[in-house]
């Protein structure tokens, strides 16, 4: 009878592992990538694929983290930290694959799988951070944490790790732990939805002009792209813009119908605000009352305090008084810019007053008049090809590192570009996509991702993501000064996951504290308009012209048209978020009042908008830098000062170039973010630089 029992179990068994090898089979996110350098087989992959991928991989972690806590050993750095760090490969695969697709090729299918796994996800997050039997196994060796012989980033990992625990609730009694795992299933839920709503609403705005005589004022390009735009959407013989910045920008710069720029540019500013089923109101505020929630079980105050404890800025306090002193500096400078505009409609019989959606028509206007400058004076030379090369020749004239187009590589979409990075030798170093154009499944904005981050015998796949300017026509892409400088931006995004030298995959590449992670984007920006570097890649696109030297210096001379405008709308943005994470109460706000009351009070001008309202403010809600927004300012008090030492040593010097490779790019979280900076500059940075470079000193 035991030897028949055995038998059927031994059979279960084999029908078992014969089972889940045929759903492995099936599933190409479960088996190994047979791809050139295992990227994504995104030819393979199938929504339907991700929810029981999801379900698997959350299966294996659980059965890694059982492992660790019922191992009868006791506890060492290598069977319990060491083990922890490693477990869970198969599920970073899949979310990684998934957020990047959900976030650059989504719809209807792939927002259902979100909301699906969502919830499990978060409950499999809660699940490790509150397990007591492995924090109590962390605990012990972080306690004897003095007596091992750990290296410096083991040390790190094992630092990082405890203190992880204890941010997600480990020492929490059970009642908090529970009401813990309730606000963060509900938060995940929120951040979905509030994101998914900013989408759909960008999607449904459509400005649609069927009358050529207004267009009056726009370039034809800008017609020609609109006409584009117009028939792919079957609506031949007219013009479409969108809320989309290639699309809204030149309208609102150059269209001399004000009526219609004030439709598309209010148009912009209401998206989630428009009391639909896409209204982002209820949400953002509930969002902010469950985060000061959150913060209030562990002792803060509010979430602000929770964020910054682990930021370079380490308090609220330190923060408004920071944006407090570059607002100070830069309201009176935007001020006296409204003046000089309201003059320029006076001058030319306008009789009304200036207002948000005329901004952008009335300062370009003024910069030709003041600098002889316009926007597409400069499109012919900053063709989308030639601006790319121009940022790799900027990395391999720093680190010797080359980039070889790869057309054998799978991609998730035609207009992705992808890219082999070799180190100096020609050995392979990573693999970076480049995905430029505006779609409707696509998120606003840029960034940059990661489908794999490096960490010891793991190399990076990184993903840069942008909403640039479109061809058109017979025309190729022709960049903005602004989309320039953020194709450098992203790309040193991209640095920072290529250059990436660590063991430990948590401790990698851009998984810094958040108000860090800005440094090697903003740095790379500087090198967009240095005179040396713009020779390099500022070509025509048409007759292969260098750009002359007389815009360059045209470039230069405007360096500092607009900053007040620029720096208050930002600073505004910056403001608003921590005005919403230090709420102490838990009483949920009417966001367009709590709003306005905050505009209101920083004495904001009616003129200039906030860079984000809140409904639409998806870095705070839902983006990850809740709390920190005012990070990109910080970055560029630090990238200012680092970029000094190019400045003064030379745009490539070597020893320069090397030693921020060796102390911030490749070191990833190895040290707390101020020793790196100071290994790198040598001291502390200054606000000096950065006041002086937007001219608010």
């Amino acid at each position: 009878m035991k030897k028949f029992t055995f038998m059927l179990f031994a059979a279960g068994l084999l029908l078992a592992s014969c089972t889940q090898k045929s759903v492995n089979m099936e599933n190409p996110l479960l088996g190994e990538f047979k791809t050139p350098y295992g990227v994504q087989p995104f030819d393979l992959i199938k929504t339907e694929h991700f929810v029981p991928a999801y379900l698997e991989a959350i299966k294996q972690n659980t059965e890694e983290i059982a492992a660790i806590v019922n191992n009868t050993d006791a506890p060492t750095f290598e069977n319990t930290v060491e083990a922890l760090e490693y477990s869970g490969k198969l599920l970073i695969r899949i979310e990684a694959t998934f957020n990047n697709l959900n976030a650059s090729l989504t719809g209807d299918e792939m927002q259902k799988v979100a909301q699906e796994v969502a919830p499990l996800l978060s409950k499999h997050r809660d699940d490790i951070a509150l397990n007591a039997e492995l924090f109590k196994r962390v605990k012990a060796v972080y306690e004897q944490k003095e007596q091992l012989a750990l290296t410096p980033e083991q040390a790190r990992l094992l630092e990082v790790t405890y203190k992880n625990f204890e941010r997600g609730g480990a020492n929490l009694d059970a009642g908090k732990q529970d009401k813990l795992r309730k606000i963060n299933e509900e938060l995940a839920m929120l951040n979905l939805k509030f994101g998914e709503n900013v989408l759909a609403e960008t999607n449904n705005f459509k400005l649609i002009i069927d009358n050529e005589a207004d267009l009056a004022g726009l370039p034809e390009s800008v017609k020609q792209a609109a006409a584009d735009a117009a028939k792919a959407d079957s609506l031949e013989g007219k013009w479409l813009f969108t809320t989309q910045k290639p699309s809204m920008l030149p309208f609102l710069t150059y269209a001399d119908n004000r009526e219609l720029r004030q439709k598309l540019h209010t148009a912009y500013i209401m998206r989630g605000d428009n009391n639909n089923e896409y209204d982002n109101k209820k949400v953002l505020s509930r969002i902010a009352v469950l985060s000061a929630e959150k913060a209030h079980l562990f002792g803060f105050k509010n979430y602000a305090e929770y964020v910054l404890d682990v930021n370079m800025a380490k308090n609220p306090e330190t923060v408004f008084a920071f944006l407090n002193k570059v607002w100070d500096a830069a309201l009176p400078i935007a001020k006296n810019e409204a003046a000089e505009l309201q003059k320029m409609i006076d001058k030319e019989g306008g009789n009304f007053k200036l207002a948000h959606w005329d901004w952008w028509y009335y300062a370009e206007k003024l910069r030709k008049e003041k600098y002889d400058l316009d926007e597409e004076m400069l499109r012919p030379y900053f063709e989308k090809n030639n601006v790319r090369d121009g940022a790799f020749a900027v990395a391999t004239k720093l680190w010797g590192i080359k980039f070889v187009e790869r057309t054998d590589i799978p991609k998730y979409h035609p207009d992705v570009e992808v890219f082999e990075v070799q180190n100096p030798d020609g050995t392979f170093l990573g693999i970076l996509y480049m995905d430029w154009y505006p779609r409707a499944s696509k998120v606003s904005g840029a960034w940059m991702d990661e489908y794999r981050r490096q960490s010891e015998g793991v190399d990076p796949i990184i993903t840069t993501n942008f909403n640039f300017t479109a061809p058109s026509g017979d025309k190729p892409a022709l960049f903005s000064f602004e989309e320039v400088s953020t194709t450098f931006h992203e790309f040193g995004h991209a640095l920072h996951g290529l250059l990436s030298n660590c063991k430990y995959h948590s401790l990698a590449a851009t998984n810094v504290a958040r108000d860090f992670v800005e440094l090697p984007s903003q740095i790379m920006e500087n090198w967009a308009s240095e005179p040396e570097v713009l020779k390099m890649y500022a070509k025509h696109y048409q007759t292969g012209e260098v750009i002359p030297q007389e815009l360059i210096d045209k470039i230069s001379n405007s360096g500092l048209f607009n900053k007040g405008f620029t720096v208050l709308e930002y600073t505004s943005a910056a403001l608003l978020d921590m005005y919403w994470y230090t709420l102490n109460d838990t009483i949920e706000q009417d966001a367009t009042q709590f709003e306005n009351d905050i505009m209101k009070k920083m004495g904001m001008i009616p003129e200039i908008v906030v860079r984000y309202r809140s409904p639409y403010f998806g870095h705070i809600f839902g983006g990850g830098y809740s709390s920190g927004y005012y990070s990109y300012q910080w970055a560029q008090v630090l990238d200012a000062d680092a970029f000094s030492v190019f400045q003064e040593k030379g745009l490539f010097d070597q020893e320069t170039a090397k030693s921020l490779r060796d102390n911030i790019l490749s070191r990833g979280n190895t040290e707390p973010a101020m020793d790196l900076y100071k290994k790198y500059r040598g001291m502390e940075p200054q606000l000096d630089a950065f006041l002086k470079r937007n001219g608010l000193k």
